[in-house]
């Protein structure tokens, strides 16, 4: 799995081989914290679209930015070691900036781009879609589930409400 995981620098040469050979190109980014059935499918079907699916995720550090200091959930070692470890994923870049639709974009000049349909035409990188002739699908949200949907879940099925400070206490000495 290992040989899924591209540094950045990496992403031109790849991407260039893989146009030489006729290979349809499709990229996709996000975080990908929680990773749950919604994503698992988006990804499924945003490779439907092309022979080489090249996703980018959000590091930790920017995550942090636009999502706040909780967030995210599951470090970028262990979100890109998941995602590089389901089959129809062929390659898995981490990128710093908020917004790296556009600099994947940028770096590959996918044939296809895929984003959720929650986004449409006003995706962060739609320009650089539109300066490079990139295809923009979208993505439907799938059994609707977000990560945000499953914190939420979480945070009520284990609410603080629950317990008072000491027992909270009491449970996480008796776990570790």
């Amino acid at each position: 799995m290992s040989e899924k995981i591209l540094k950045i620098e990496d992403l031109e040469s790849i991407s260039s081989n893989l146009k030489r050979f006729e290979k349809i190109i499709v990229t996709t980014n996000g975080s990908y914290d929680l990773l749950h059935s919604g994503h698992v499918r988006g990804l499924e079907l945003s490779k439907s679209y092309g022979d080489v699916l090249i996703v980018g995720v959000n590091s930790d550090e920017s995550i942090r930015t636009y999502k706040g200091p909780q967030r995210p959930i599951i470090l970028e070692k262990e979100r890109v070691y998941m995602l590089s470890s389901l089959m129809f994923i062929d390659y898995v870049c981490v990128f710093d900036e908020v917004e790296i639709g556009s600099r994947l974009i940028s770096l590959v000049k996918p044939h296809i781009h895929t984003t959720g349909i929650e986004w449409g035409e006003n995706c962060p990188e739609i320009e650089a879609i539109r300066r490079y002739g990139v295809e923009l699908r979208l993505i439907p949200k799938f059994d609707n589930m977000s990560t945000t949907d499953l914190v939420d879940k979480i945070m009520s099925v284990y609410s603080v409400e629950k317990y008072n400070i000491e027992q909270q206490r009491e449970i996480l000495t008796k776990t570790f």
